[in-house]
């Protein structure tokens, strides 16, 4: 990837000598997601400034859509909430605004030099450079009753976040924090067993009591075309989609190296998206020489979001994860083909996949969204309804209901998610749809049948009640099986559900394996004391029942509390 990395390097200092602007964007665990969601639910048009599905999503385009909505929603269809929740994103963001000074001023700034604006810790700005500083913080304590355990549990991280522009041509951003982890007992096994804190790259697991790991990520970007065209290069997460979870790419794994070409032209945006991945592997130990060199693969994404009318939006999605040719392959760079004429002209090596989303807004208050993952289609083999191995597929539909049944400031959201046995999965590790002993999509790999419940309630203007329920099936292995619920697995070691070996390509069903049932609820109430600033308190349940093999249940059940600041909330909805 480093002839790779500095030629893209060095194709953004180019445009650059001609750009025009620059960019920053929202990071995805900002509230203003929810708020852009609810806005535009609220109008009941589709936005043609902010393209919900494909984030992150500009700092720039969310301002302007903002300060749009105070002209095109009258007043009283806005509640007290959202005017205060639209001034502090605006706020947030206040470089952004037409005269660059958004950002409200603090009565009282620390020793004139700190806080001069209420939400930026250090902001400077002059002609050529704009720059803001601000800490990450976040401290969390549980007391977790569970199966096998009962005890508190400890998590922190500390660090700094910043932002700015050069001479309004270079955009850039970066976090860097140092955490420590003293995870949930169940998360614990999951760590254990993937080899993987979710969310995180490299860890240190010394103390067999917390993990250790540092949270850095960062980016430059550069336009051309009168901004039209943006072109950004660093280490980061994406996500793609309206719900709460994505079957196309989500934030679940850990940041990549990633190249993005965004281009917004019309009713159009267009995504390529180019990702260095670290393909599964085995950590390194002191016994056999500690740190290793972990392989890499490669990821290429083309998405078109597309607004069909005012209340519809549709989307075109198409991936392709390769690695086995030890280099990154210059065929995928192309920005418009289709990967897989590309993958059949090399002979098939690779991992591609294609999706369909959607985005509709049948009246104000409610959004309709969904997806549809294509991994793998053999049409002769599904109308036969054989149960074919192959027919590998995921389907997500959702609904977001705003100011629910006229109640201010209520909203709901509910959504399905079904992911066919073997989907994700490849017969060669380097382009399986994973990276860093992750899964790249959603985090119960493939083979279940999920159903999301979400219940966020503004009561002030800085006090919100999160309710957050998670209802799964999931067909698992054992032993040495493969029935297509773990995406690590070489698909072409499926095991047959018939007990015949010669039988084992047929009579693959959703759920096939040993079936399990999960269930997760929190409950959490924060309180925003300074922007930015929340403190979190609530509880939580989980259980996890296998439906056969006689096997005990496991519960758990936790009660926390911690301030965060410049941070989302740490939770274990795996």
């Amino acid at each position: 990837m480093k002839n790779i990395a500095a030629f893209l390097f060095l194709l953004c200092l180019t445009i650059h000598i001609k750009g025009f602007s620059q960019n920053t964007y929202l990071s995805l665990h900002s509230e203003a997601y929810d708020l852009l969601d609810r806005l535009e639910a609220k109008t009941g048009v589709i936005s043609a400034q902010v393209f919900s599905g494909l984030k992150p999503i500009s700092r720039k385009d969310a301002v302007n859509f903002w300060e749009a909505i105070i002209t095109q929603i009258d007043s009283t269809h806005l509640t007290e909430a959202d005017q205060y929740n639209i001034e502090q994103e605006i706020s947030y963001s206040g470089e952004w605004t037409k005269n660059e000074a958004g950002a409200l001023i603090s009565i009282k700034p620390f020793w004139k030099i700190f806080y001069k604006k209420q939400a930026d810790m250090f902001h400077l700005k002059t002609d050529d450079f704009f720059l803001v500083v601000n800490p990450v913080f976040s401290a969390q304590g549980l007391y977790e009753k569970a199966t096998g355990f009962q005890g508190k549990r400890l998590m922190s991280g500390r660090g700094l976040e910043a932002r700015g522009w050069i001479s309004k041509r270079i955009g850039f951003y970066t976090l860097f924090s140092d955490n420590q982890e003293q995870p949930t007992s169940f998360a614990k096994r999951w760590i254990d067993k993937n080899q993987a804190v979710p969310g995180a790259d490299y860890y240190k697991d010394d103390n067999p009591s917390f993990y250790d790991y540092m949270t850095a990520r960062g980016y430059i970007d550069v336009s051309a075309l009168k901004d039209k065209m943006h072109f950004s290069f660093g280490y980061d997460k994406h996500f793609i989609g309206d719900g709460d979870r994505s079957l196309l790419i989500s934030d679940f794994s850990a940041p990549a190296t990633f190249f993005r070409i965004n281009t917004k032209v019309w009713k159009f945006d267009y995504q390529n998206l180019f990702l260095e991945l670290v393909a599964d592997f085995k950590r390194g130990t002191a016994a056999n020489g500690g740190d290793i060199l972990y392989p890499h693969k490669y990821a290429a994404i083309h998405s078109l979001s597309m607004n069909v009318n005012r209340w519809l939006n549709v989307g075109l999605f198409e991936s392709v994860i390769f690695g086995n040719r030890n280099r990154f392959e210059y065929s995928y760079l192309n920005p418009i083909i289709f990967y897989r004429a590309i993958q059949r002209q090399l002979g098939d090596p690779d991992n591609a996949n294609i999706g369909l989303s959607f985005k509709a807004l049948p009246r104000k208050n409610v959004q309709l969204y969904g997806q549809f993952l294509l991994d793998d289609f053999h049409a002769k083999e599904m109308i036969a309804g054989n149960g074919y191995w192959a027919n590998k597929w995921g389907l997500q539909l959702g609904v977001k209901y705003f100011d629910a049944f006229r109640i201010p400031n209520l909203d709901l959201q509910g959504e399905l998610n079904i992911v066919r046995p073997y989907t994700y999965s490849h017969y060669d590790s380097a382009s399986n749809y994973t990276h860093y002993n992750q899964p790249l999509a959603h985090p119960l790999g493939s083979n279940f049948v999920e159903a999301v419940a979400k219940i966020r309630y503004c009561i002030d203007k800085d006090i919100y009640i999160n309710v957050k329920t998670i209802w799964y099936a999931k067909g698992v292995d054992t032993g040495s099986v493969n029935y297509g619920g773990d995406v690590f697995k070489n698909y072409y070691t499926a095991t047959s559900t018939t007990g015949n070996p010669a039988d084992w390509l047929y009579h693959h069903s959703l759920l096939s394996g040993v079936k399990v049932n999960g269930l997760y609820t929190d409950l959490c109430i924060s309180y925003m004391y300074k922007p930015n600033v929340f403190l979190d308190f609530g509880g939580t349940y989980r259980a996890f029942q296998y439906k056969e093999l006689g096997l005990a249940s496991e519960t758990s059940t936790y009660f926390y509390g911690g301030l965060r600041v410049n941070i989302g909330r740490r939770q274990y909805d795996l």
